[in-house]
């Protein structure tokens, strides 16, 4: 049952979803009902229909997918309004990484990339055609999978990983400080990047922001620690790199600044050591080739974390972490350890089959993968707000859970059922300007 009032949060969502739908905007309305509220993992697209909360055939589901059009920048500017959660020290973390829609069967599909997967077992990664996209998602402290996935885009074979995710997590900053989640004073945001992404140069490319980021370094990387005071009466030129920390060999390791010791029911005892002040030697290569003036030296605090064990029984080996700028007091891995339930979030709605078999049409209004996930957050957005009216509808087997520790599945299957079919766009314009507020003019997004 729903209480008075427990339910206008999920309600204002819906409303707000369906007008980003700007064209076969009830027949998307109801493939995201029939997504949210299907029992299981979506295996496949045609499916869908079949779901009692899609109340038209499967030829409007194909409509809907090969004609709908989703407005974008009206839905990142909902998604940026909605409560984030925040960690105890009244922090922002957010996880930036990359997720592939897999196509290796679709030869005529245009843009298709190598994307890296991992197989089971050691060793087993492949590389299978797709479309991988940049997701940034809002992290909840705690042993939970709750997720926020708030932001995609599109990776195409000209773009440079790096300045693509500087600009998309510059432009989301920006709207969270424009929609008042983020203001003046407050703690900066968090935000944690997996192995491959160059953080140093994000670092340079973001410092204006109000933003620290933490990212994964490789177990072969060098680091330099400041250069030494220059002795008096010495010629030539500065040095400008001090003594090198071999990540790869204890014996350049100092000892550290900083160590940090918790105990975990799922790794045992995690111990944190940190060095301050680190830098790489930056080279004319690559993303600093055409780089004006001296290359500049951007310092962090390195991070190295060991556990007891893994589960699985598996060999633990060394996780090496970079915040920038430094940071004192290593905790940033808690936040780093979060990043990986956005990958399971991200599936909770939708493990639909990423090659959308007999699905898009090649003259669509939309790409058919963008729409995809652009719906697919869409129902994670009402899917989080589902969770105070949700009940705990429970399988015999499963153990009852505590007041607001429902996990996404439980939250999908005892979600509020969807009310009657929303009224025509036109017809919701005051009911969303009364809740959200006048939306900002801004350029139509990518």
């Amino acid at each position: 049952m729903i209480g008075s009032g427990r339910g206008i949060g999920w309600r204002i969502s819906a409303r707000s979803c369906h007008q980003c739908f700007t064209a076969r905007a009830d027949a998307l309305f109801e493939l995201a009902d029939a997504v949210l509220c299907a029992d299981g993992p979506v295996k496949t697209l045609v499916g869908l229909s079949l779901a009692p909360e899609h109340r038209r055939g499967h030829g409007a589901l194909y409509d809907a997918v090969n004609h709908g059009r989703i407005e974008i920048t009206r839905q990142r500017w909902s998604l940026a309004v909605l409560p984030l959660p925040r960690w105890p020290d009244g922090r922002i973390r957010l996880r930036v990484d990359v997720s592939n829609w897999l196509r290796p069967d679709a030869a005529t599909s245009p843009e298709r990339m190598f994307c890296h997967c991992y197989g089971r077992g050691k060793g087993n990664a492949q590389m299978i055609p797709g479309w991988p996209y940049s997701v940034v998602a809002a992290l909840e402290p705690g042993r939970t999978s709750w997720t926020a996935p708030l932001d995609a885009v599109r990776l195409g074979p000209a773009d440079d990983e790096t300045e693509v995710t500087a600009a998309q997590v510059r432009e989301f900053v920006g709207r969270l400080a424009a929609a008042g989640r983020w203001r003046p004073g407050d703690e900066d945001i968090l935000v944690v990047f997996d192995a491959g992404y160059d953080v140093t140069r994000l670092a340079w490319l973001l410092a204006d922001l109000p933003v620290e980021l933490c990212g994964r370094l490789r177990s072969d990387r060098v680091l330099c620690f400041p250069a030494p005071p220059r002795p008096d009466g010495q010629r030539g030129r500065p040095s400008r790199h001090g003594a090198e920390l071999r990540l790869a060999e204890p014996a350049t390791w100092p000892e550290p600044a900083a160590t940090t010791s918790t105990d975990t029911t799922r790794y045992g005892t995690a111990v944190a050591a940190a060095w301050d002040r680190l830098h790489p030697r930056l080279d004319r290569r690559s993303a600093w080739a055409h780089h004006d003036g001296e290359l500049p030296v951007i310092e962090g605090t390195l991070i190295q974390l060991t556990v007891d064990h893994l589960p699985g029984d598996r060999d633990p080996k060394p996780v090496w972490l970079c915040p920038r700028p430094p940071a004192l007091i290593p905790l940033r891995w808690t936040a780093y350890g979060r990043r990986s339930c956005a990958g399971l979030t991200w599936n909770t709605p939708s493990a639909c089959s990423s090659r959308h078999s007999a699905g898009p049409s090649r003259r669509s209004a939309i790409p058919p993968p963008t729409g995809w996930t652009w719906l697919v957050i869409a129902c994670h957005a009402q899917l989080r707000l589902a969770r105070p009216p949700a009940a705990d509808l429970r399988r015999p087997w499963e153990k009852p859970a505590p007041p607001g520790r429902l996990t996404p599945a439980r939250v999908r299957r005892g979600k509020p059922p969807p009310s009657a079919h929303p009224q025509r766009r036109q017809d919701q314009h005051e009911d969303l300007t009364t809740a959200l507020g006048t939306q900002p003019t801004i350029s139509t997004g990518p």
